[in-house]
This record gives structure tokens, sequence and C-alpha cells, in this order.
């Protein structure tokens, strides 16, 4: 009788796993909407005086997004001052969903990865993942892997769909 065979582990076959570069830390969200009359309206005395009295400490050394969960119209400084108070504390701040602070992170965090070890070989940019891996870091990884690698194929070795192929 043969022996099974592991054919996957035996071969070529690299696996770029994005979990792997998952950026770790606190991530927040700060909603203007608590700070606008009935979550529409910036008066902005009302509102520098409620940002005055925020505890800003609270956000130290987290990744910070800045938004509005209404439709309210805000003036375009609006998110500046919420910015210019929590910048002192924050690791980061960005303008957007707490998504946004993933996709910049893992664009900094692929663009100083060593890809050589890709070079001239069959790659499996790994689809299922435990953690929130944004769909724009995958773009991100393609671009770094493409330039460098035989083949890509996106999901797990048993079940890949062919992406790109060195011509």
């Amino acid at each position: 009788m043969d022996e099974i065979q592991n054919r996957v582990a035996s071969s070529a076959l690299m696996v770029f796993d994005l979990e792997d570069y998952y950026p770790e830390g606190i991530k927040t969200q700060i909603d203007l909407a608590a700070w606008l009359t009935d979550g529409f309206l910036l008066k902005e005395k009302e509102f520098r005086q409620a940002l005055a009295q925020h505890d800003w400490s609270q956000y130290q050394d987290q990744y910070v997004a800045i938004f509005c969960s209404t439709d309210a119209i805000l003036p375009a400084w609006a998110e500046q001052v919420v910015a210019v108070q929590v910048l002192p504390y924050a690791k980061k701040v960005v303008l957007g969903s707490s998504n946004k602070i993933d996709e910049l992170l893992y664009a900094e965090i692929l663009a100083t990865v060593d890809y050589s070890p890709f070079e001239d070989k069959p790659v499996i940019l790994k689809g299922c993942s435990k953690k929130p891996v944004p769909q724009s870091a995958y773009i991100q990884a393609l671009r770094y892997l493409q330039p460098l690698a035989k083949s890509i194929m996106y999901g797990e070795a048993c079940s890949a769909v062919p992406l790109y192929k060195k011509k």
C-alpha cells in the first residue's frame, strides 16, 4: 500500500498569510455625532466646550478613527479640531471608520516586509483569516508580490483561485 503524501507541504508553494502581519493594539472610534445638537447640528461654542471637557488621555497609545455616524453636514475644520485634541495621546489618527485604521496600518507594515523569499516561487495569498483583514491589504500584498512571484493564487492550497502567472 502506498503511503499518503502531503504534496502541498513538499511543493515549492509558499503561503503569504496577511494575518501574520495583523496590526496589534487598541483601535477606537470617536463619533462626532456625540457632540452635535440632536446628532446633526454643530454649534461651535458648545462643540468646543464639549471637546475641552473630554478626557483625551483615555486614547493613550491607541489607534483612533474620527468619524460621524449621522448624515450631519460638518464644516471642514470639525474633524481637525478633534484631531488636534487626540493627536498628543494616540499612536495614529485617521479620518473614517475603524476599518480605515487597519487599511493604513497594513499599508505601512506591508511596505516594510522582505518579499525576496517569494521570488520566482508559486505563492498562495491565504484567504481565510480569523482576524479582520481588510480587502485593501490583499491588493497591497499583490502590489509587492506580483513583480517577484512566479504565480499567485488566492485561498487555501486545497482550493486556490489563480490570480496571476508570470509570462
